[in-house]
């Protein structure tokens, strides 16, 4: 897979990606992330990629221009382009299946006060990952990235893959390690008994039970 960030900020990603499973995967050539700075792409002297909004309002928005030309330097023929807005598809985990089975991500950063609305005509997929504001695009795309990548083949064994939170819409169960005991705190019996059978069946009550409690909209 082939993920090209565009962001004016590329020194806010480029560290959490040379690091643990991300950089991994960089390494075993499971995955390529470039960083691409848009502002490289405006057409004023000074840099400048945002301008005040016609019509009135606070703030200032990026001008379509460094978008159109940065992409128009890409290859787009198997690309899914992505911008992040909060007023995108809330982002989920059936998201991010479907993404990792692409070829190709393009993912747009925003800052500021936010987009020309034409730059919504250059993309495929509008996402949001939650009902809040932030100052830039970036930790959102960092998000999804993380979230993508380790589901490409290769990246994490499948075992692993396969009982997390939000598969089948049911949050994970509960998970404890060595020591049995502590500070009076004590693993579930029957996560020592040896009896596989009856532990996938509590594994399964306790999805369920968890799901429930914390997040019951997803059992609907």
């Amino acid at each position: 897979m082939k993920i090209d960030i565009l962001t004016l900020f590329p020194n806010l990603i480029k560290e959490y990606l040379n690091e643990s499973i991300i950089k991994r995967a960089i390494d075993n050539n499971n995955v390529e992330i470039n960083l691409i700075n848009f502002r490289d792409y405006t057409p004023l002297n000074n840099n400048q990629v945002d301008d005040t909004i016609y019509g009135g309002g606070p703030g200032m928005l990026i001008r379509c221009e460094p978008i159109f030309e940065c992409l128009d330097t890409l290859d787009t023929s198997d690309a899914t382009v992505i911008l992040l807005t909060p007023d995108g598809k809330t982002y989920n985990q059936s998201m991010a299946r479907e993404l990792a089975l692409k070829k190709h991500l393009i993912i747009i950063c925003g800052h500021y006060e936010g987009f020309d609305e034409r730059i919504r005509t250059l993309v495929d997929l509008e996402l949001s990952i939650g009902d809040f504001v932030m100052t830039g695009g970036e930790a959102a795309a960092l998000c999804v990235v993380d979230s993508v990548v380790r589901l490409i083949p290769g990246v994490i064994n499948e075992e692993s893959l396969k009982d997390e939170s939000f598969n089948n819409n049911l949050l994970d169960y509960p998970v404890y390690t060595k020591p049995a005991e502590y500070r009076g705190l004590k693993v579930p019996d029957v996560l020592i008994s040896g009896d596989h059978k009856k532990i996938d069946e509590w594994r399964k009550a306790e999805q369920i039970k968890r799901t429930e409690e914390r997040r019951p909209d997803l059992l609907k």
